[in-house]
């Protein structure tokens, strides 16, 4: 009976539901730093590691003032979790020794050549293409957070997305047409690699 209930009122049945709700899971990490709860053990933690840096604080200085360039940003990890305020710089910043954990960004523009890719075309003919892509880092907490190297995925996405869009023009698109694919390939990498914190500037085919 309840299943029938379930079919009149267009729900469909339970193990359908699940599964919709299963596929429509994905997967996000708190790059903000907010409501973020240490517990017990990790304030006792803090607090004790604040006490050595005052008892110590000649030395502890040293090791707690950090600085980063104009072009690079730090991004915080305390206690394993990411800290308050998002990405620290340019210029100087704080860290605990005893629980912080930092980790330095390059938000300049780098380039990298896509190696020539074999290529089959919609005619049937195979070629040999390869391009330039220009991109930088626009959010330095999901550059870390969310990729594990956002570098190296960036330069293999350059790659499948090179193949699958020359797969689908012919000879004569590919001499004719090189502006219109370079953008299109620019604004698919850049919508892919948005998540990762990456702008992708450039594409030349």
């Amino acid at each position: 009976m309840e299943m029938e209930r379930l079919t009149k009122e267009g729900e469909g049945p339970p193990s359908q539901g699940k599964s919709v709700r299963a596929s429509q899971v994905h997967f996000s990490i708190n790059t903000s730093g907010d409501d973020i709860e240490y517990g017990c053990c990790g304030w006792a933690l803090l607090t004790l590691s604040m006490i050595i840096i005052v008892l110590t604080f000649p030395v502890a200085i040293c090791m707690c003032v950090k600085v980063v360039q104009e072009y690079e940003r730090a991004v915080i990890f305390r206690l394993g979790r990411l800290a308050k305020g998002g990405a620290k710089g340019p210029g100087i910043f704080f860290v605990i020794p005893c629980t912080d954990e930092y980790r330095k960004v390059d938000l300049r523009t780098v380039s990298f050549d896509v190696p020539p890719q074999e290529i089959l075309t919609k005619d049937s003919v195979t070629i040999a293409v390869d391009a330039v892509v220009y991109y930088r880092v626009q959010d330095a907490t999901m550059s870390i957070a969310n990729v594990e190297n956002a570098d190296g995925a960036t330069r293999l996405l350059a790659q499948t997305t090179l193949r699958n869009m020359l797969g689908t023009k012919s000879l004569s698109e590919v001499l004719t047409d090189r502006e219109h694919i370079s953008s299109g390939m620019q604004s698919t990498l850049d919508e892919a690699t948005d998540p990762w914190g990456i702008k992708v500037e450039r594409v030349e085919v």
